[in-house]
């Protein structure tokens, strides 16, 4: 069915749910897992006087490798062929959901995977959507994987047709 998934992750247990549903389908299905962690250093940090943005780079680095070596774990345990990478924003005007979409791209996915936080209202004005953002500009279907959402079950928010992409 599908080749080549790739997932996000960041440490949430939303994307921890997203990884897992990824993880079972790559098994299902013989895909080959890319589990992508983003390291975005936001600008404003450069600018806060006698910060020293290279702390925060670092720990985040961190995180993402832990999180690589804890995704790569997982995937040994269920026989799932893949690469988790960590990658960096490196361009001016980019975002999470574009470093995404450029993995995404570069790999040849034909799935991506992604937890949401269904923040609705001002909560998503002020603080955006990266899942949002990525299913609209996404090069590929989209399943997005609700977090805690009441009577939640392990089941996907909507499977996306090979063909469409599923926004919720």
């Amino acid at each position: 069915m599908y080749q080549r998934i790739l997932v996000p992750i960041d440490g949430s247990p939303t994307a921890q749910r997203a990884f897992d549903y990824a993880l079972k389908l790559a098994r299902e299905s013989r895909a080959e897992l890319i589990p992508l962690y983003v390291v975005d250093i936001p600008l404003v940090a450069y600018e806060a006087p006698g910060f020293d943005p290279s702390i925060v780079r670092d720990a985040m680095l961190e995180t993402g490798e832990q999180l690589k070596r804890d995704a790569l774990a997982a995937m040994k345990k269920e026989n799932v062929k893949g690469v988790a990478r960590v990658v960096e924003i490196d361009r001016a005007g980019f975002d999470i959901a574009d470093r995404i979409l450029e993995e995404a791209r570069s790999a040849n996915c034909d799935l991506v995977v992604m937890g949401t936080h269904g923040r609705r209202g001002v909560r998503r004005l002020v603080l955006g959507s990266v899942a949002e953002r990525f299913a609209r500009m996404s090069c590929c279907p989209v399943l997005l994987i609700p977090g805690s959402v009441d009577g939640a079950t392990d089941a996907p928010a909507a499977i996306a047709p090979r063909t469409e992409k599923v926004i919720l």
